[in-house]
């Protein structure tokens, strides 16, 4: 059993390339059983930090109507994050009625702190947790090393919102993973992802703070169908070390909390 946590569709705009084919196609290839998924069409700023010109943008409620009707389509199988725009938008009536007829394949809020350069503390991110815990929606947020986006920004928000779940993504893209390692010991409401981050990482986590912190997550289909097992350029994925070394350096227990168990507990999955 497997349940994919970080998965997305669209983000032409800042040059993905990740359309639903492309996940279904990953899900059946890879033996994928669930995977939650947000809309990269809600990126508001490039790779070098500009914001993406207005014309290009697309709202956030038109993005989660497009993840809404993925999910819809494939009952069981798709559930959806709410990827928002703090930085050029704000949460609106329209956006919490979507959420609100959709609670039953909406299973988390999605922060990014570095495509919308804007803090997960900051006073325009606010609202959206304020959302996201009125209807008890775990938080996922992009980390990296930036200065918006840095893991001890999600740790704060986590400490401002103990009744919700917060995922740091990536455990700080870009680092050495120390700072969000350290972090997940100091909220029980804190956890992370795998989602480019070494095997080592999760095992660390795992020998400091026991199964229950950290979650599969992967960004497929960033690098393509094949993203579980290669990139574009055929060098070996990380994830190949999740799927057939890791099941030999911890517990079958463990490993079934990282793989599916924590997520399905965490986000109520299946449970709806």
């Amino acid at each position: 059993m497997i349940i994919d946590t970080h998965v997305h569709i669209g983000g032409d705009k800042v040059g993905f390339d990740m359309s639903e084919e492309k996940v279904l196609a990953a899900m059946e290839k890879y033996k994928i059983d669930f995977m939650l998924v947000s809309n990269g069409d809600c990126a508001e700023v490039d790779h070098e930090q500009k914001t993406i010109p207005a014309e290009f943008q697309v709202s956030q409620e038109d993005a989660l109507r497009r993840c809404i009707a993925f999910a819809r389509n494939n009952p069981g199988k798709i559930g959806v994050g709410v990827w928002v725009k703090p930085l050029t938008e704000m949460v609106t009536e329209e956006l919490e009625q979507l959420i609100a007829e959709n609670r039953d394949v909406i299973y988390a809020l999605k922060l990014h702190p570095y495509h919308s350069k804007t803090s997960p503390v900051d006073a325009k991110t606010l609202p959206y947790l304020e959302l996201a815990n009125k209807y008890k929606l775990p938080v996922v947020s992009h980390t990296g090393t930036g200065p918006e986006d840095a893991p001890i920004h999600v740790y704060e928000a986590a400490k401002l919102f103990p009744e919700i779940p917060f995922v740091m993504v990536h455990m700080g893209l870009g680092s050495d993973n120390k700072e969000a390692l350290e972090l997940l010991g100091k909220a029980d409401n804190l956890y992370g992802d795998t989602a480019w981050v070494p095997m080592d990482t999760t095992i660390e986590a795992i020998k400091r703070y026991g199964s229950k912190k950290m979650f599969f997550g992967s960004d497929a289909p960033i690098d393509g169908v094949d993203t579980y097992l290669c990139n574009p350029w055929g060098e070996r994925s990380v994830y190949q070390d999740y799927f057939h070394v890791l099941p030999e350096k911890i517990s079958k227990e463990a490993y079934k909390d990282l793989m599916w168990r924590n997520a399905a507990e965490v986000f109520e999955i299946w449970e709806k």
